[in-house]
């Protein structure tokens, strides 16, 4: 069965990673994330990989299938904790303790590999041993969620108003009113759901 495709509409990585799936009232639907090939092509897409990195990820994946399987387990896990978290904020509500601790965990498993390289300029931050590691592009997603949640932005997180569709995205129109993941799908949707209960 083909997965529906990606797609990165949230205009932040962590909320792409959350709108990879579909949050219905029955219960997450349409994953888009069944395999660590997925994930290894979403990572590249989203930026948390170079293309030659993801290659090597793949690769590596297929040698380990049963690691490959935990790091996308983990994924998935880390994918609810950042759902629940950025939804509740975006409902101006303070996220559950146990999510906000599930998320400390994985920001300090990831702070444990970020470091200072040297540059021609100085120094900047990287990501250790990001290619070698199977969960290792989880690392900067959950890095830009916590950066996300104590900004100035996190005022601008949205829930779409589709039906079933539970995607998340920074409103960043000029009035703030935006109340659609993609006017294209839900948007439409809802337009053609209003004309059929007037006629």
């Amino acid at each position: 069965m083909t997965s529906p495709p990606l797609k990165f509409v949230g205009g932040h990585p962590a909320l792409d990673l959350i709108n990879t799936v579909d949050w219905t009232a029955g219960g997450p639907a349409g994953e888009r994330l069944p395999d660590y090939d997925r994930w290894a092509d979403w990572s590249e897409r989203s930026g948390s990989l170079r293309p030659a990195d993801a290659r090597r990820l793949r690769a590596r994946g297929r040698r380990d299938p049963a690691g490959a399987a935990r790091a996308l387990q983990r994924v998935h896990a880390a994918r609810d904790t950042l759902q629940r978290t950025l939804a509740a904020r975006a409902a101006g509500h303070a996220p559950a303790r146990a999510d906000l601790k599930a998320l400390n965990r994985l920001l300090g498993e990831a702070l444990a590999r970020l470091e200072l390289a040297p540059t021609s300029h100085g120094a900047a931050l990287v990501w250790r041993d990001l290619e070698e590691q199977l969960d290792g592009p989880l690392w900067p997603v959950v890095w830009a969620a916590a950066r996300l949640l104590e900004s100035d932005d996190a005022d601008r997180i949205r829930v779409c108003d589709g039906i079933d569709c539970g995607w998340m995205y920074l409103d960043r129109s000029r009035n703030g009113l935006r109340r659609w993941c993609e006017m294209s799908t839900c948007g439409t949707r809802e337009k053609n759901r209003r004309r059929a209960t007037a006629t």
